[in-house]
């Protein structure tokens, strides 16, 4: 029996029903809180500030004498870390970062600058960068991470100039099979020398570092990114934040932390109410509507499977094309295809992809004659082509192509109705998503959180942990 659809009324039934609601419950309020990528997706990373047993950063902090970037002291702690801020600041925000991790650069995005304007800035806190790449999720890290380690051999300021280049331009180099030109020009760009550098690379002097970095963030209990640590350089305490956190989460740890105290333990999360497009009868499957749930959502694999995975995608997404194309058509195979696990689709389209919402209405308008999956396929395999400014004439094409009436997909696209099913999508999962692809792993002993295209091998062991049972 499937565990998500509507029960019998006995009263095991029923037992089952609200412990599943309890621990969707519980899912959804940890994924509301998560602003990280892990290498560990089964196991969610807390948000909340923590008091931790770290130690604090050595405070011999040498800095040669005008060392400077954007008027900020630079330079390398004693362990080699670089550094932004008052070499001897009464507090330290030591940053555990991948420079290919979403969430490392939002945080760079929305948060760094204010901490840095009212905190470095002004010499009350010193910034120490420390590297976790995390390479099973983010293939091009590890090399970002060493072009960094190699810029700075040629100075701090050149190292932190890089460090802004990196995030600024991840979308440009993530997903490059050989990231390496693009490394050298923006290093070039900086002012580094890209000789210098091309040389250090090729040395691999820098690998071992960076290994090391990682193993000391892991033995700090760190495997998601971003992690910090904010550490009262007086006494040595040191207090973790994890994940992309807004801006007055850390102003709140900084100023505890300088007056003397130990940074608030914030409230206890309200557990939010369970929205319908997840609860048992809005995942139920419409008798009246073939391949959509009771919510709405379009829906593929057996009513009777144990599991359930909700995805949050935008077709402009090139980490969405990634899984789409490399890893889903294989978990399909073993997973779907096999009445194992149930697949459910729900549109998030991101600010930064301009036409997202339109290839979102796009796959709706499919879905109403019983394509999606077809046209879900066709938008990713023809990105390319239909990202401009009026995508209208690309969408009828590929209607065409898979078998659709083109006249009504047409006045389908036109339907102000349509657009407000992706919006109310992603407004789904505007308090629980915080990139794309986001997915929601379900079965009937807990669930499990995947922020990211992870590879094929990770997915499917996560999946098969689920189908098992775990």
């Amino acid at each position: 029996m499937n565990s998500f659809s509507v029960l019998a009324s006995a009263p095991r039934a029923r037992s089952s029903t609200l412990r599943q609601t309890w621990l969707l419950l519980i899912v959804l309020a940890l994924v509301a809180l998560l602003g990280a990528c892990s290498n560990n997706p089964a196991t969610p990373a807390a948000s909340a500030d923590s008091a931790g047993a770290a130690e604090a950063e050595s405070t011999s902090v040498p800095v040669e004498a005008g060392d400077t970037w954007q008027g900020i002291p630079v330079g390398f702690t004693a362990e080699g870390h670089p550094f932004k801020g008052n070499p001897n600041a009464p507090v330290t925000l030591a940053i555990y970062s991948d420079y290919q991790c979403p969430f490392c650069a939002r945080h760079f995005v929305n948060t760094e600058p204010g901490l840095i304007e009212n905190y470095v800035r002004p010499g009350k806190v010193r910034m120490v960068f420390h590297d976790l790449p995390l390479k099973e999720l983010h293939p091009n890290a590890l090399a970002a991470h060493e072009v960094a380690r190699c810029v700075a051999d040629q100075g701090a300021p050149l190292y932190w100039a890089l460090y802004d280049a990196l995030y600024m331009a991840q979308d440009e180099w993530a997903q490059q099979p050989d990231p390496a030109a693009t490394f050298e020009r923006l290093a070039g760009e900086v002012g580094a020398d890209v000789d210098e550098l091309k040389a250090c690379v090729g040395s691999g002097s820098k690998q071992a570092a960076i290994t090391q970095a990682v193993a000391d963030a892991s033995a700090l209990g760190f495997d998601g990114t971003p992690s910090f640590q904010v550490i009262d350089e007086a006494t040595g305490a040191g207090y973790s934040i994890i994940g992309a956190q807004p801006y007055a989460r850390f102003a709140e740890a900084l100023d505890a932390v300088l007056a003397g105290n130990a940074p608030p333990t914030p409230a206890e999360a309200q557990s939010p109410s369970v929205p319908f497009w997840a609860t048992t009868a809005g995942m139920a499957l419409d008798p009246a509507r073939p391949g959509l749930t009771m919510a709405g959502d379009q829906t593929r694999g057996s009513a009777d499977a144990g599991v359930v995975v909700i995805e949050f995608s935008d077709f402009q997404c090139p980490y969405c094309k990634q899984h789409a194309q490399q890893t889903q058509p294989e978990l399909d195979k073993q997973f779907v295809d096999t009445g194992d696990v149930r697949w459910i689709y729900k549109s998030f389209p991101l600010p930064i992809h301009p036409q997202a919402p339109a290839a979102g209405v796009a796959a709706e308008c499919a879905s109403d004659q019983g394509k999606y999956v077809e046209m879900h396929d066709a938008l990713f395999e023809s990105v390319t082509t239909w990202s401009i400014t009026d995508p209208t004439p690309i969408f009828i094409q590929l209607a065409t192509e898979v078998g659709l009436d083109a006249t009504a997909f047409a006045t389908c696209l036109a339907d102000p109705a349509i657009a407000e099913r992706v919006e109310a999508d992603r407004t789904d999962g505007v308090s629980y998503v915080q990139g794309t692809p986001t997915f929601i792993i379900l079965n009937g002993s807990g669930g499990r959180i995947i922020p990211g295209a992870l590879p094929l091998a990770t997915f499917s062991a996560e999946l098969q942990k689920a189908v098992d049972g775990e």
